[in-house]
Order: structure tokens, then C-alpha cells, then sequence
């Protein structure tokens, strides 16, 4: 016989419904705050935050470089995937990290090289400002597109066409981006480098890139005001991926696995933490309080929860494992709390699969998750890496899992069960820039946290009533008994323009 049956079945998110509390003037959705934490951080870095609940999941068809940009811009984060060689995905991060905000890292160039080669690096980078270094790394001046003309000037050299160094506006050891804009501002110059004492370039600064952060108030970043990128791994070559990845400054590792609760996490996690303890690991997927308390004693920082849930994911359907995310999520934050009453770590849970409309976010994070993990509503967006198709007049994008045969056909030995799949792949309706959905969205969560009485996702978890509701109940919150002209199910709203 079993070691344990539960005869109580699992719950959906789908099952769930809020019950509205006291809502005030304190409640206006633009008083209301998303902000949550990434990953535990002992000293609590502002770093480790996200502005808003919602990360894209670690998959091909999801979180490039692109999608890495814009989603950190807007207060989130995707989890690049590790389903490509390492040196494909520490060139993404790289591209994010060095994504032109804040204190921009430059490509230079020598004062001897000729405006043919500059203008080749140029085409090459897309860079159209390069600082001018000797051998030493000092500072000598500034080039740009309109400082030559590669009909005239390309025999030239660099250090003929440049703006020597005393023509230029330079700032000396600034870290704040607040100063570094004042001078800019005075100077009316576009752009700032910083220099040491001895004179040798640190970094740079783009006033449109200080304009482009203004537009963007929820931007998450690091303490350079450079993006925050997170990059998953796998538990096969994480010893020749990881390097590579802290190379391209990564500043998040997430163990990507259907199943968490495993040996090969805790080796993973032990190796980071001998090698790496200043990066923080996220861990999973788990399902169960045993897991969480595996993952986290072996030290994880974050632990994502869910399995076989996600729309793509045919995990529970191959092997008979898994569990509904809504019972996953309360077992695991209650582990979670016993965990913080024994040790003072708050580790943060991230609901990840089965989540079909902005009601299921809301549900998810109001069982306890700190954020969510999506792969569908990310794929659709314009920032996804696929392309456009178009199949019977409608716009559509390929959407597959990491677990499904065309992910695995990049490297057999992901997957322990070779011989099977557990995800599919196929399309889903596009949906336009993400900027242009999140708004929706991010209202939608914000309107159902205050009408539960709740300012900021820490009073959601402690202040939040919810009810299981029946099939018949379900039908009644739907749209009925009325002609629309369209057929329409209660769970498409990802599947069309509605977020």
C-alpha cells in the first residue's frame, strides 16, 4: 500500500474566489503598492525587489534578451533560459545588463585605430558615441557619428576626428545617477563619462538613458541603475554555465527543474553557495512542505512552486505527478511560516503554472505567493522571441515548453526521461507590445487588493478571505444568458486582447 493517500482532492486557482473587505480612501489602486521580494537578502538590498508580481518563465519560446529589457523596465523579470550553450545565454544577459541605462560599461575604442574599423565596430555594436582610451584605459576624448563621415574620413584615425578630453564635459568617481544628471543638465552635453583620480574611464552616462528611467518608474536595477537580469540553470553543466553567466553579470540563479525535491538541487545549490555566495539561487519546483523545507535548508533563496499545471505542461498527464497550484501554494506557505518562526528568513514562493487569467494572479497571491511565474501571457507579446505567423487571418506566435520535444531536442540529457515528453508545443493569439497589456493587468490586481482592504501585497497575505466556490458558482460569475455573438470561456482572456 502507499506510504500516504490523501482522499481530499487538490485545488485549482480556478476554484477560488476573494471575499471583498473594508475598502477605504487608503485603497485607491494608485495608492497601492506590487512591490515584493525576489529572493530573501540578509541585508535586505533593494536589489533583490521586483515592482511588480510577475516574472516570464525560463523557456525558448518566452524570455530572450528583448523580453529581459522591457520586462525589468517595467518593474518585473524574465528568467532566461538555459536551454542553449552557455555562452548563447551569457551573451542575453549581457545584452540586458548592458542594455543603455544608468552607468553604461562602453565598448571603447584607441586613439590609432582608423574610422573604417571604428565604423565597422560601429554597425557591429550599434554604439554611436565611443569613448577614446589609450593602452592604460584613460581617458582621452569622445567620438561620435558626427564627428566624420565614412566617405571622407575613413583612412583617418580616431585620434584626428575625436573631441579631445579638455573639450569634454567628464565626471570624476560619481555613483549617484542624480548628480551624474545635474551635470549633464548644466553642461547641456548628452553625454557624461566618469573617470578615477588617475584619469581612467569607469563608466559612462547617455542623458537619454536618465530621461528613458524617468519614463520608466517601476524599472528594476542594480546598484549601477544597470537592469536586473536573472538567468536559470540546469543541474547537468551548471559548473561550466554558471562562470560564464557571473561573467556577463547576472544578478539572480534559478534552478530550472518540473521537480525540485531532488539530490541533484541540493549539489547545485551547495556548489553556488561554495562558489558563488554572493548570488542568490532560486530553487524548485516543489509541491509540497517536505520540498520547501529541502530546498531552502540546502539554501535556497526562492523557491517556485507548482507542477504540471502550466498550459503547455503535460507532466501530471504522462506520469501521474503533480498537484492543484491553489493546494500547492497554501501547503508550501505554511512551511514557509513555520520556517520564518524558527529562523527569520522570509523566503519568498512563486507561484508558477495553471495561472489562465489575472484572477488566477490575484488568487495566487492571495494564497501566500510573492510573485508569479507566466509562460503563455508572456509568449504572446511582441517581446517573446518567436515570430509572427499568421494562421486563418489571425496573428498568432509558437508557444512550446520546456519539456516537450523541441526544447529537448537541444540537449537529450535535460530531461533524466528521455524516451517521453512532458510538454507540447503550439500557438497562441499575438497580443502587441507587453507595455501595452501590463497596464490592464496591473490595475485588475491592484482593484481586487483593495477591495479586499489591502494597500500592499503584505496585507493581501495577512488580510485576504477566500472561499472555494462550486461548478454552478463558476457559471454564475460568467458571462450567461445573453447572445454575444462569439462563443467565449471564462479562461480565454489570455488567449485574447484582454489582460
Amino acid at each position: 500500500m502507499a506510504k500516504e493517500i490523501k482522499l481530499e482532492p487538490s485545488r485549482t486557482l480556478m476554484e477560488f474566489r476573494l471575499l471583498p473587505g473594508l475598502t477605504t480612501g487608503e485603497h485607491n489602486p494608485k495608492d497601492i503598492s506590487l512591490r515584493t521580494p525576489l529572493v530573501y537578502s540578509a541585508d535586505n538590498n533593494k536589489k533583490y525587489y521586483l515592482n511588480i508580481p510577475l516574472v516570464s518563465a525560463a523557456m525558448q519560446s518566452v524570455s530572450g534578451a528583448q523580453m529581459g529589457i522591457e520586462l525589468a523596465r517595467l518593474g518585473g523579470a524574465a528568467f532566461i533560459f538555459c536551454s542553449q550553450t552557455p555562452a548563447q545565454q551569457a551573451e542575453m544577459i549581457s545584452k540586458i545588463k548592458h542594455h543603455k541605462a544608468g552607468f553604461v560599461i562602453p565598448q571603447t575604442v584607441h586613439p590609432d585605430m582608423l574610422i573604417e574599423e571604428m565604423y565597422k565596430l560601429r554597425k557591429k555594436t550599434g554604439y554611436s558615441t565611443f569613448p577614446v582610451v589609450d593602452n592604460q584605459n584613460v581617458f582621452m576624448g569622445l567620438i561620435s557619428k558626427w564627428d566624420y563621415d565614412i566617405s571622407l574620413h575613413s583612412q583617418a584615425t580616431v585620434g584626428q576626428r575625436m573631441i579631445p578630453k579638455q573639450l569634454v564635459e567628464v565626471g570624476y568617481n560619481i555613483t549617484n545617477l542624480k548628480e551624474a544628471n545635474n551635470i549633464l543638465l548644466e553642461s547641456h552635453k548628452s553625454v557624461l563619462p566618469i573617470l578615477d583620480d588617475q584619469g581612467k574611464l569607469i563608466s559612462i552616462v547617455f542623458r537619454k538613458d536618465i530621461t528613458d528611467q524617468l519614463e520608466n518608474p517601476l524599472e528594476v536595477h542594480d546598484e549601477k541603475k544597470r537592469l536586473l537580469a536573472v538567468a536559470a540553470i540546469n543541474t547537468h553543466d551548471y559548473e561550466q554555465r554558471v562562470p560564464a553567466l557571473v561573467a556577463a553579470e547576472a544578478d539572480v540563479i534559478a534552478i530550472d527543474s518540473s521537480d525540485g525535491h531532488t539530490e541533484y538541487q541540493k549539489t547545485t545549490l551547495q556548489w553556488m553557495h561554495q562558489n558563488y555566495p554572493q548570488i542568490p539561487v532560486i530553487a524548485g519546483n516543489i509541491i509540497t512542505r517536505a520540498g520547501f523545507r529541502f530546498l531552502v535548508e540546502a539554501g535556497a533563496a526562492a523557491v517556485k512552486v507548482g507542477m504540471g499545471g502550466g498550459s503547455i505542461c503535460i507532466t501530471q498527464e504522462q506520469k501521474g505527478t503533480g498537484r492543484g497550484l491553489a493546494t500547492s501554494i497554501v501547503e508550501v506557505v505554511k512551511e514557509r511560516a513555520a520556517y520564518y518562526q524558527e529562523t527569520g528568513k522570509y523566503i519568498p514562493v512563486i507561484a508558477d503554472g495553471g495561472v489562465t487569467s489575472t484572477k488566477d494572479i490575484t488568487i495566487a497571491l492571495a494564497l501566500g505567493a510573492d510573485y508569479v511565474m507566466m509562460g503563455r501571457y508572456f509568449a504572446r507579446m511582441e517581446e517573446s522571441p518567436t515570430e509572427k505567423i499568421v494562421v486563418n487571418n489571425r496573428v498568432m506566435k509558437p508557444y512550446w515548453g520546456e519539456g516537450s520535444a523541441r526544447a529537448q531536442a537541444w540537449k537529450a540529457k535535460r530531461y533524466n526521461q528521455g524516451k517521453f515528453v512532458e510538454g507540447v508545443e503550439g500557438l497562441v493569439e499575438y497580443s502587441g507590445h507587453l507595455r501595452d497589456n501590463l497596464d490592464e493587468t496591473l490595475m485588475k490586481i491592484k482593484s481586487a487588493m483593495g477591495t479586499c482592504g489591502a494597500k500592499n501585497l503584505e496585507e493581501f497575505h495577512q488580510n485576504a478571505r477566500l472561499e472555494l466556490v462550486s461548478a454552478l458558482s463558476i457559471r454564475e460569475g460568467r458571462v450567461h444568458d445573453i447572445y454575444q455573438g462569439s462563443e467565449r470561456t471564462e479562461y480565454d482572456e489570455f488567449s485574447n486582447n484582454e489582460t
